[in-house]
């Protein structure tokens, strides 16, 4: 199959891509983000993620902020007690109408690799917008990988942010570490 493969970051890729390929899967990755803030994080992981895909012959689609940013903020600010199924559904949503319009076999994403994000929550929300944009969704939890992916992508050095992405992750982070 030709996949989608939305990626949050270059660590999180790191496993997932490895699985897809060797079931024989065609990858593309896609990194859109409009969540990460501030603009210079965003662009310390996107940096990491464009040096992991050149590195290791990563196809990539081109989705960069898909002026996403501003629309982003706009679906969140004022809905923070949802932030985390507005942000799933605005980015998955993104993703599969980009993979049915382009002519993908199906989608996924790399963040059902994170401990750390709400795995049941995303599912349900990948599998939603499957239906609606009627192309299938590939679901693999990931998370099994994790201890492993550490370890791969600490020895390449690449980049690992602290916080999930967006403005009330980073928040959410530096009170715990006061």
């Amino acid at each position: 199959m030709r996949i989608l493969l939305h990626t949050c970051c270059a660590p999180c890729l790191v496993v997932p891509l490895d699985d897809l390929r060797a079931e024989g899967h065609d990858v593309t990755a896609l990194f859109f983000n409009p969540n990460i803030h501030p603009f210079t994080e965003y662009l310390r992981r996107l940096d990491s993620f464009t040096t992991y895909a050149r590195d290791n012959d990563v196809r990539v689609l081109n989705g960069q902020r898909l002026d996403g940013m501003e629309e982003w903020l706009r679906e969140v600010v004022f809905r923070e007690a949802q932030k985390c199924r507005i942000c799933f559904n605005f980015r998955m949503d993104r993703v599969a109408a980009l993979a049915e319009a382009k002519g993908f076999d199906a989608f996924s994403t790399t963040l059902l690799y994170s401990r750390f994000q709400k795995h049941d929550l995303l599912k349900s929300i990948c599998e939603a917008v499957s239906e609606t944009h009627g192309i299938p969704f590939v679901y693999r939890d990931w998370r099994t990988g994790w201890n492993e992916g550490v370890k791969r992508y600490r020895k390449l050095g690449l980049y690992r942010q602290k916080y999930c992405g967006c403005i009330y992750s980073e928040k959410e982070r530096a009170l715990k570490i006061m």
